[in-house]
């Protein structure tokens, strides 16, 4: 029995805007499982950046459920949704959002400050997550001293770090040239081999080709959810 991760029913996403009201997400339905691979595309204006939003827990739905991992986030406030996002989600970002100050395995380490492990085992759990993206000869240098693809694997190891219930990349390869995209989009696959359930969010459809399922959003709602027949592996 497949074990669900992801539940959203019905969810709307409405901002005003002066006196108007713009219906980014107008009642979507999603469900993902434990280790799936999934791409969310769409182009701009589809409401793509907001689902990523909620299901991030970056943002909250203004109507609908969102069941994550068991738990209803829908109804939760700012600081319960920051403790969920730390426990729950690994993001990765097209800018990388790395602290240029701090070196690689300090980058890494970030997310788990916050579970309140001495520094010892936060070092240990980060050097371990950078050893997984071939960057045991990287630890100690910061991002200036890293290339583009460097980066996105120090990204990548900090999303891990944690053991989320899932990855949330958002355009992943958007900085990056065609080979380090290759690259990492490697990675990505031996991350869902291992176990882990990947949801990516891009307008590329070479890079949403790499993912099992495809979900298109347009104007709010989903215009078609599918097995990827042709898969880029």
């Amino acid at each position: 029995m497949n074990q669900e991760v992801i539940r959203i029913k019905g969810i709307k996403k409405i901002y005003k805007v002066g006196n108007q009201e713009v219906r980014a997400l107008n009642g979507v339905d999603i469900q993902i499982n434990k280790n799936e691979y999934v791409a969310i595309m769409g182009p701009s204006g589809s409401g793509k950046s907001t689902m990523m939003n909620i299901l991030g827990c970056l943002d909250s739905p203004s109507e609908g459920e969102y069941i994550l991992n068991g738990t209803d986030v829908s109804k939760m406030d700012d600081n319960e949704l920051a403790v969920i996002r730390n426990k729950e989600i690994g993001f990765i970002f097209q800018s990388f959002n790395l602290l240029p100050r701090y070196t690689a395995l300090d980058n890494v380490a970030l997310p788990l400050i916050y579970s309140g492990e001495s520094r010892e085992k936060r070092e240990d759990r980060a050097r371990v997550a950078l050893e997984n993206v071939d960057l045991k000869d990287r630890m100690h240098h910061k991002p200036n001293e890293l290339s583009g693809g460097q980066r996105q694997r120090v990204a990548v190891a900090r999303a891990l770090v944690n053991n989320p219930s899932i990855i949330l990349a958002d355009e992943p390869t958007g900085n990056l040239d065609t080979k380090t995209s290759i690259d990492i989009m490697k990675l990505f696959e031996e991350i869902h081999e291992q176990g882990n359930t990947v949801i990516l969010v891009t307008h590329e459809e070479d890079i949403a080709k790499h993912a099992k399922r495809i979900i298109r959003l347009r104007d709010g709602i989903i215009e078609s959810d599918h097995t990827n027949e042709h898969q880029i592996i």
